[in-house]
């Protein structure tokens, strides 16, 4: 196997700040003398989000072996889950008034046609869902840790406390059809339209105008070439999701 130089498409001040993060969770466990240091392991998980290339091509290309670069990436991911947020966390300042977008997708992955749970008929492909919480801006806020591709996703959403955290708060939350009857402060679009008066079509068209920014939630989270089609353990997708969020939410001047 023969290594070669390539560049990665992530700001520098990126690749800093996961290293420093690094640093304090090797000084925090007293690490010893690395093959890698703290800012080549940081770009080393970096490369692993973004590109497509398999893992033993990428140990090659830094010099370690697969098991080591195995090793490296798995921390790395740990240390920024770490610092993704809570529910209860992200919706803090929200209250009685605020809006948010609470919408579901689903993560690629390999699988054969007996892994039912993986299996989402609406899809009609194998995934893993992932709830998302966005501000109307489209900014996320959150997101949940994933669940079998053929989870429902108002049951994902009662599952991992999207609902009552809202109707506790008073937050409104704009949803599709999928979490119709779900509380009083989710607002979904009416069925059948076109059957009903102008009003309702009016309602639909001004519900889908305002959920539109969410998709852009889910345009940040799938820039990351690992989640177009995740070829990881299913265990490891969740770590993965919150170790993005944290990426997208880093703050270099810090």
């Amino acid at each position: 196997m023969v290594p070669y130089r390539a560049t990665v498409d992530v700001p520098h001040e990126l690749v800093e700040h996961v290293s420093w993060l690094i640093y304090a969770r090797r000084c925090e466990r007293g690490s010893r003398w690395r093959k890698l240091g703290r800012f080549q392991q940081a770009l080393l998980a970096l490369v692993r989000l973004q590109e497509t290339e398999p893992l033993p091509a990428l140990a090659a290309g830094f010099g370690v072996s697969t098991a080591t670069a195995w090793q490296y990436v798995g921390e790395t991911l740990d240390v920024l889950a770490a610092w993704a947020p809570g529910l209860h966390e992200a919706l803090t300042g929200l209250g009685e008034g605020d809006c948010v977008i609470a919408d579901g997708t689903l993560f690629p992955i390999d699988r054969i046609a007996a892994d039912e749970p993986y299996y989402s008929q609406k899809h009609r492909r194998h995934g893993m869902n992932v709830q998302v919480i966005a501000r109307s801006d489209g900014t996320p806020l959150w997101f949940s840790r994933v669940t079998p591709g053929r989870a429902h996703d108002l049951t994902a959403a009662r599952a991992h406390g999207i609902v009552q955290a809202c109707l506790t708060r008073q937050v409104l939350a704009l949803a599709d059809r999928a979490c119709q009857g779900a509380s009083a402060t989710v607002r979904t679009p009416y069925y059948h339209h076109r059957e009903q008066p102008e009003y309702y079509q009016r309602f639909n068209r001004d519900h889908a105008r305002l959920r539109a920014p969410g998709e852009r939630a889910f345009a940040l989270l799938k820039s990351w070439r690992l989640l177009r089609r995740a070829r990881c353990s299913t265990r490891r997708i969740s770590t993965i999701g919150q170790a993005i969020y944290t990426l997208m939410n880093c703050n270099y001047s810090g």
